[in-house]
């Protein structure tokens, strides 16, 4: 893992919400998931059955990830192996965000949702 340390004055989150994590120091490994139905209705009607996320296919189809098929060389040098950060001020924080101070080796976040619209037809409006 990557030898730096990170310094940070001050850290002021106003709201995390919703899987959100705000994790201060190194980690081997992140993992951020969220799901959401996110739906906007004309009319106040609940059915019963809504909820339920193996009925959109958003929520099970699989992300696809393309290798990496390029050749990659970095070199670097720290002269000072230290990342000073004055403050870090967040209004809000939400669905799978992560606030990350320090050093990571791997890192992987997913957020689906699935936006649904419910508009009165002309019969329901009368």
């Amino acid at each position: 893992m990557l030898e730096r340390t990170s310094v940070v004055n001050t850290v002021k989150v106003n709201s995390a919400s919703f899987a959100s994590t705000i994790q201060l120091g190194d980690s081997r490994t992140i993992n951020g998931f969220s799901r959401a139905l996110a739906v906007q209705r004309e009319a106040d009607v609940f059915y019963g059955k809504e909820g339920n996320f193996s009925n959109y296919l958003v929520f099970s189809e699989p992300i696809p990830l393309l290798p990496i098929t390029e050749k990659i060389t970095i070199s670097t040098h720290n002269k000072l192996p230290v990342i000073k950060v004055n403050t870090i001020s967040i209004i809000a924080m939400s669905s799978a965000a992560i606030l990350h101070v320090g050093n990571s080796e791997n890192i992987s976040l997913e957020a689906r949702v699935k936006h649904i619209r419910q508009l009165l037809n002309a019969e329901e409006e009368q």
